[in-house]
């Protein structure tokens, strides 16, 4: 391998590398460098097996606790508890596994691993063959539409152009030359070079091949990305720190009401179980299945939105994301150039909001005649059959098309004679058309270098002196510092045929200029102000020209105010985003738009904002993306336009290449934590009411108003199905129009735990109550007192999913209130209950018996007063 080769002159570079231009490597120097070197591929991940997506679905704290309790209730020979835990296991597992491994099979088929083959002189031979056997010294032959195969050094080139945006994020095809370079120049500078994966849009080189793998440019960026750290989901470690407390909680209160029969002189073997059963009910096991299939479905409802999600946790994350980091070039913009201004004698016309809005005076003598040399001296004119003309070649047959300018009947009436390719060092190109008895040159270019040719400018239908090339040259800088590619168009007429260049490109008139932009996609700035009013920091991140970065950023609304418009960060004036004095910290925090970045420095700056910021997103298609998408809280890459290396280095990917697509995922994201913390609130409130009623009953005598078998009943049956109903719900209004919770909020705060425990209370007094009632005033018999405990506390639990929505709301119309799913669970999870009275192995099982209407109506009663306690607490401002 042969680094820094642009500092070097071809034929230092030849000689390094023991070749022969002319007739390449022998086989057994290709051989002996395959052997030291390698294949000429990247280094990629395996993607997950079967297998291993299956383990990872047991590597949960909560499984770790159900699988405890399985075997504890095996133990005590207690079968029915030990399957019913069983299968929260399995249909937990089941539907993780399948999940995950459809985003993987959907992920595979989205990669499209084809062979390129290149044409390589061996032998003295030229031939074509797989680039995958490219080795330094190679002698390699590019031509238009060719993807470069190894990083190789010009050694010959002609009008030679590339499109390197997916390695360096700059927009604009990229001339190349032979001439030597000075040491220490970035990437983008290093004119003698092609690079692995990049795009020749126009002419084609001869190279010598100086590095290939990983070696190369792509593959350093691949390395960097298979280093960068993939980041735990927050919602993972949430339900993980969450899972440890009800660890503990759970192991010292088994141990308490354990304890307990010993000094109230009560049945211990009962006891006992009870304390298994309560130590079962406190974690609450429907938390994976509910967790799992909530997540699911946003997966299944955002892939019928073409956004294909990895893994489920990365739905969840989206909703957590406060800040987005975005490449420009393929993503905020459409990554093809259309023109954008025009300027001739003394007019100025705008395009930025489409060709539409010409005026009329565009019908001038002088704009008619430009019009003409864009599309004579152009490349992607219908003439020329076996050519393709780049991005600005077709923006301006777009630009004329767009105009109603009958394009085939210039062509027709002005055939080509002759053309000369655009020159590198002249940065222009011509043709020489027919015009009657005469001849038309048509020149287009460099406005700089144009100009130089100039000795005249055309006013209206006149040819007149020019004398003010400086009056151009300031219009052409105005242009370029809001980030315009300018272009200068002029012809002549000639009296015979010219056949040589520089005497035909000599005493040219000056037409006009061209400004051309990539445009912003029509569905960013909407998309932009939605983000705004959620409270997420957008940050474009490119490798392009600071203005041209500047005047995208204004037109999508990027910035928040006039003050930020001023600020945009070039990724050359820092070295390391890591070591900077705070000034410089709340600058770049503040900063929205971050130019000439390299790979490298955009993975410094999601560490960055990451660190500062919290949960940070990453969209991108390109291959100097990939790091960051690695490393960011959440990638998200294009699966058009992308690259492999983005798409697989991301955790989404956008099949349609929407920009809004991400807005309906990020929706679907805070709907789901809002759907989570419901049910875990739903779920820890109940499950707390079962164990302080059984702790309550087992200190004071009082009947057990719950049998172990009962309790599981509950748990397995009465509480998942609401949970899961709560699951399923769409979110409350207005969720886009909330600033993201802050990175280390909780899934239950401090708020939630108290309203959490309150709703448990109150479900307790409803239980406790009964119990008292029954057993105090009815006299009722203990199975009895037990059975109408065990009905308050089954309705009682179904209502409390009411207490749910926030105190502001409406507690007959809210998310709650006109989620269908909830009804159908309640109405569920009452057949259910009524089964376990009326199938005599269920009630032999559970302990229940007949009860009169009467029992069943106070039992109905004491529930619903539990939900008439939390609703006064809760609209008096107790809780919230």
């Amino acid at each position: 391998m042969l680094k820094n080769a642009y500092n070097l002159s071809v034929k230092e570079v030849i000689d390094r590398l023991q070749s022969d231009p002319d007739n390449g490597l022998s086989s057994n120097a290709v051989n002996e460098r395959l052997k030291r070197f390698g294949e000429n591929k990247l280094t990629r991940n395996k993607p997950k097996t079967a297998w291993q997506i299956l383990l990872d679905q047991f590597l949960s704290p909560i499984v770790y606790i159900l699988v405890g309790a399985m075997f504890l209730a095996l133990f005590f020979n207690e079968i029915l508890e030990a399957i019913a835990i069983l299968l929260v296991i399995i249909i937990n597992t089941a539907i993780g596994f399948f999940m995950e491994f459809q985003a993987v099979k959907s992920f595979t088929a989205l990669k499209k691993m084809v062979q390129t083959r290149t044409m390589v002189v061996r032998d003295g031979v030229t031939k074509e063959m797989a680039s995958i056997s490219l080795v330094p010294g190679d002698i390699i032959f590019i031509n238009e539409g060719d993807v470069i195969p190894a990083d190789a050094r010009l050694i010959e080139q002609s009008a030679l152009l590339l499109k390197e945006s997916m390695l360096t994020g700059e927009s604009e095809d990229v001339p190349k030359n032979l001439e030597k370079l000075s040491l220490g120049l970035r990437i983008t500078e290093q004119k003698n070079m092609v690079f692995n994966g990049t795009v020749v849009s126009r002419g084609n080189a001869k190279a010598i091949v100086c590095a290939t793998g990983d070696k190369t440019a792509i593959g350093e960026i691949n390395i960097m990305t298979q280093k960068a750290e993939d980041r735990s989901a927050p919602l993972q470690k949430k339900l993980t720190t969450l899972t440890y407390w009800l660890i503990i909680f759970t192991l010292v209160l088994a141990a308490i009401i354990a304890v307990s029969g010993f000094f109230t002189s009560a049945d211990t073997e009962l006891m006992l179980k009870t304390a298994i059963a309560l130590a079962v009910a406190a974690i609450p096991e429907g938390l994976p299945v509910v967790a799992t299939i909530t997540l699911a479905r946003g997966m299944v409802k955002l892939s019928k939105q073409q956004v294909v999600i990895k893994n489920l946790d990365s739905v969840q994350t989206l909703g957590e994301t406060n800040t987005i980091c975005t490449d420009k070039t393929g993503t905020l913009t459409e990554n093809k150039m259309k023109v954008r201004t025009v300027e001739f004698e003394d007019h100025k016309i705008e395009l930025e909001n489409g060709i539409e809005r010409l005026p009329n005076k565009t019908r001038h003598n002088v704009f008619e005649e430009l019009v003409r040399v864009a599309v004579l001296c152009n490349y992607s004119n219908p003439a020329k059959l076996n050519k393709h003309g780049d991005v600005i070649d077709q923006a301006l047959m777009e630009f004329t098309s767009e105009l109603g300018i009958n394009v085939e009947k210039i062509i027709k009436d002005h055939p080509e004679s002759h053309d000369y390719p655009f020159d590198v060092e002249l940065k222009l190109m011509a043709t020489v058309n027919h015009l009657n008895k005469e001849f038309l040159v048509c020149v287009k270019g460099a406005p700089e270098n144009v100009l130089q040719h100039c000795t005249s400018i055309m006013v209206d239908d006149k040819v007149v002196p020019l004398t003010d090339k400086k009056y151009w040259l300031d219009k052409i800088d105005l242009l370029a510092s809001k980030g315009l590619k300018v272009l200068a168009f002029a012809r002549k007429i000639i009296k015979s045929k010219e056949t040589n260049k520089h005497s035909c490109i000599d005493k040219l008139t000056l037409l006009g200029i061209v400004g051309f932009l990539d445009p912003p996609r029509e569905d960013i700035k909407q998309t932009i102000q939605i983000y705004r009013e959620a409270g997420i920091d957008v940050k474009m991140l490119t490798g392009d020209h600071p203005g041209t970065a500047m005047n995208i950023a204004e037109s999508i609304g990027i910035f928040e105010n006039e003050e930020l418009a001023k600020r945009v960060i070039v990724g050359a004036d820092y070295s390391d985003f890591n070591n900077i004095d705070s000034d410089e910290k709340s600058g770049l925090l503040r900063a929205n738009v971050f130019a000439r970045m390299l790979p490298q420095q955009k993975l410094q700056l999601i560490k960055f904002f990451q660190k500062n910021q919290g949960v940070v997103g990453m969209l991108g298609d390109g291959v100097n993306d990939a790091p960051a998408l690695k490393a960011a809280d959440i990638g998200i890459a294009m699966g058009i336009r992308g690259t492999e290396a983005a798409k697989e280095a991301a955790d989404v990917i956008l099949l349609d290449d929407k920009f809004t697509a991400i807005k309906l995922a990020i929706h679907q994201g805070r709907a789901i934590f809002e759907n989570i913390r419901y049910f875990v609130i739903f779920l820890i409130s109940c499950n707390l009411a079962e164990v302080i009623s059984v702790s309550v009953a087992s200190f004071t005598k009082l009947p057990m108003p719950l049998l172990p078998m009962q309790i599981l009943y509950l748990n397995l049956v009465t509480d998942i199905f609401p949970a899961l109903a709560l699951g399923l719900g769409k979110g409350s209004k207005g969720i886009m129009k909330n600033k993201p919770r802050p990175p280390g909020e909780a899934i239950l705060t401090r708020k939630h735990w108290s309203s959490t425990v309150m709703y448990g209370i109150s479900i307790t007094l409803s239980v406790i109550g009964v119990v008292i009632y029954a057993h105090g005033f009815m006299k009722a018999s203990f199975m009895e007192t037990n059975n109408m405990a065990f009905n308050t506390l089954v309705f009682a639990q179904l209502i409390n999913v009411f207490n749910l929505p926030g105190r502001k709301t409406s507690f007959w119309k809210n998310e709650i209130t006109q989620n269908k799913w909830i009804w159908i669970a309640l109405a569920l999870s009452v057949i259910i209950t009524y089964l376990g009275y009326s199938i005599p192995f269920l009630s032999d099982v559970l302990s229940l018996g007949d009860l009169s209407f009467y029992q069943v109506y106070i039992s109905i009663l004491f529930a619903v007063l539990s939900l008439v306690i939390s609703q006064i607490l809760k609209r008096s401002g107790v809780i919230s």
